[in-house]
């Protein structure tokens, strides 16, 4: 039987092309984290937020800033710290004496990717001020309304909530996280070769290396056309009956929102475009719901107390469950 070739009927050389010179750039320092490096991506196609989480040191911060330095935007970097206030983030009104009037003094949120280090260093107060710029794209200050350019992408890191002197992010704000990515330590042969990437490049520093690939206007465009990918109303279906399952589960004491399902949606129309495909599979799908399901479920406590994770409980779910073929 011969092997019947795919023709796509939508164009994704431009969109394949960009995605691999990322990931190109990203190799030339990242060993590993292609999981990661695939989800950030994703994400900047599907026009969402990440949430990186890991221990100091495996290059969460490291790998952001090469995402950001690939695409030739604005880019601008946060440190949230437990003394961080609102107006850090968005900025204040600043009074112009020849003006004799207040100016608003744009804060470095107003970038088009934000890399937020450490989110949850800062009480919930300051993280509040991320709530409205990572839904609407916009700030409210001073009853006047300010526009985020386009595109915007907010990629933030955090430690495991175990470790001192951390704050859980709110479930609003947590909800507004496309993905949330956990970063494991690297393997042994792993480390040996961060080891000799890092004896090799000497005097050299990491962001040298890596040359922008995509423009601000490409990001757009690719954006644009992700959201004109196929799916069948089967998967449809299927993403809607996944979600009402996490509402009606034993071991979930809060299940995921209608945003959740959009989630899934838009992220697994990039994730075929990475693919080739201009129309989703179930693979696809299955691919995306960890990342973006186990931050938006809350565990029932005793499952909590038992060890249990939100990705053992995602298992279970899509497991009782009947995939479309």
């Amino acid at each position: 039987m011969e092997e019947q070739i795919f023709q796509p009927r939508t164009d994704l050389s431009a969109l394949n092309e960009a995605v691999s010179s990322i990931r190109n750039e990203i190799r030339k320092i990242i060993v590993g984290q292609d999981e990661m490096v695939k989800l950030i991506i994703a994400a900047l196609l599907a026009d969402g937020h990440v949430l990186i989480e890991g221990v100091p040191g495996v290059a969460k911060t490291l790998t952001a800033k090469l995402v950001s330095k690939s695409v030739s935007t604005g880019f601008s970097r946060i440190q949230f710290t437990p003394d961080l206030m609102p107006s850090d983030v968005l900025g204040t009104p600043v009074f112009n004496p020849k003006e004799a009037s207040f100016e608003f003094k744009k804060g470095p949120v107003f970038s088009n990717i934000v890399l937020v280090d450490e989110i949850n260093r800062a009480p919930a107060k300051t993280q509040s001020a991320l709530l409205e710029v990572m839904e609407e794209r916009q700030a409210t200050v001073d009853g006047k309304t300010y526009f985020m350019p386009a595109p915007f992408m907010v990629l933030a890191t955090q430690n495991p909530v175990e470790q001192e002197g951390t704050y859980r992010l709110p479930e609003a704000q947590l909800d507004r996280f496309l993905f949330k990515v956990i970063v494991p330590y690297p393997s042994e042969t792993e480390e040996a070769m961060i080891l000799a990437q890092f004896h090799a490049m000497g005097n050299t520093s990491a962001m040298e290396m890596i040359q922008p690939v995509l423009g601000a206007q490409q990001v757009i465009a690719l954006k644009q056309q992700i959201k004109t990918q196929l799916i069948e109303e089967k998967l449809l279906h299927f993403i809607a009956r996944l979600i009402h399952q996490t509402r009606n589960h034993k071991s979930i004491y809060l299940g995921a929102s209608p945003r959740a399902s959009l989630a899934i949606m838009n992220a697994s129309k990039a994730m075929a475009a990475m693919q080739g495909r201009d129309f989703v599979t179930p693979e696809d799908i299955l691919s995306v719901i960890p990342p973006v399901l186990r931050h938006r479920i809350i565990l029932s406590p005793d499952k909590e107390m038992e060890g249990i994770s939100e990705d053992d409980v995602i298992k279970q779910i899509i497991q009782g469950m009947d995939v479309p073929r």
